[in-house]
């Protein structure tokens, strides 16, 4: 039996959140509908099937030499892949979603769009293999980077450079759940570049998930999500995702999948597009659960044992009011 006391804000006749504590918290109009159907059109094939089937092939019939259907080569392209590539864009409220064999390699083809000489403007807080990866690899490639609060916006600004050629944010970021106001994040840029080419934004938005939050509604360039974690859900696939509304970055990224190869397997795509299909019940039930621990941490019995709790969605949180306005939930 479960107490009110212990889950605050909770319905504990059926487990659903309370009555939303503000107009934002709704979720994505259709998200659940879309998670279920886009991308799985059973009128792709000509038998029908409600389950995209599973795509092993490597290569596919040419009707000529060098003439291809649709699919070439399965590093290029694959139909199960494509399937969950579709689903992901819609999901994010893009265009294109291009995938990958994990969350690091969706970060690696982004950088494989840069050149020597060019500089990353990239929040202070960020998953540690992106941190390890920016440092000790990129930086080895003639790339510059300086990590900088993006809490401070003045102090985010004066680190823009003519040679920015990539800003990376991620919000909320890992592991301290700073909240990065990527409109205001754009808005900057824009004014600092205005007439000149500027440079990608970049959002990390894998702890937020696309059913909380996103970025490219907000103005960023391209969203990425680590699958590995939320986006799939059942501990048994890794990989990354990258969506995007800009058909060049798009296109970009297609020819990179290819040429750079961080290709995922068919099958891995196929349980991902499963995963995908329950985000929604997923990510509902991991904001109860992770509110009703963060408050009692902050309110409860023991709060006497506890130093600090760190939950956008309390009121303590210093950016609060951005995640409440930047996001769904709470």
């Amino acid at each position: 039996t479960q107490s009110t006391g212990t889950m605050p804000n909770t319905d504990v006749t059926n487990g659903h959140a309370a009555k939303p504590a503000h107009p934002n918290s709704s979720p994505f109009s259709g998200f659940g509908t879309h998670a279920a159907h886009h991308g799985s059109d059973p009128d792709k094939w000509d038998f029908a099937p409600i389950v995209p089937p599973i795509s092993l092939s490597t290569t596919f019939k040419q009707s000529s030499p060098g003439v291809f259907a649709k699919f070439e080569y399965s590093r290029a392209g694959n139909p199960t892949r494509s399937a969950f590539e579709e689903c992901i864009a819609k999901l994010e409220g893009g265009t294109h979603a291009h995938a990958t064999s994990s969350g690091l390699a969706a970060t690696s083809l982004i950088i494989n769009m840069l050149k020597m000489g060019d500089h990353i403007l990239c929040c202070d807080d960020v998953y540690g293999g992106t941190n390890r990866y920016f440092n000790k690899i990129v930086t080895k490639f003639g790339i510059e980077i300086d990590m900088v609060d993006p809490t401070d916006l003045a102090l985010f600004q004066s680190k823009l450079r003519d040679n920015t050629a990539l800003v990376w944010l991620e919000t909320p970021t890992n592991p301290m759940l700073k909240i990065c106001d990527i409109k205001a994040v754009v808005k900057m840029v824009k004014e600092r570049y205005e007439g000149k080419k500027s440079p990608m934004i970049v959002s990390d938005n894998t702890f937020a998930s696309p059913y909380f939050q996103r970025p490219l509604e907000l103005g960023a360039t391209m969203s990425l999500n680590s699958v590995t974690k939320y986006i799939n859900g059942h501990t048994d696939v890794c990989m990354g995702v990258i969506s995007t509304n800009d058909e060049e970055v798009a296109k970009e990224l297609r020819f990179l999948q290819c040429a750079v190869g961080p290709a995922p397997s068919a099958f891995d795509c196929y349980l991902a597009l499963r995963g995908a299909r329950t985000l929604h019940l997923r990510m509902r039930q991991h904001e109860i659960n992770s509110l009703a621990i963060a408050k009692w941490l902050e309110n409860g019995e023991k709060a006497g044992h506890v130093t600090k709790v760190i939950h956008p969605g309390l009121p303590s949180h210093p950016q609060h009011e951005l995640a409440k306005v930047q996001m769904k939930g709470f």
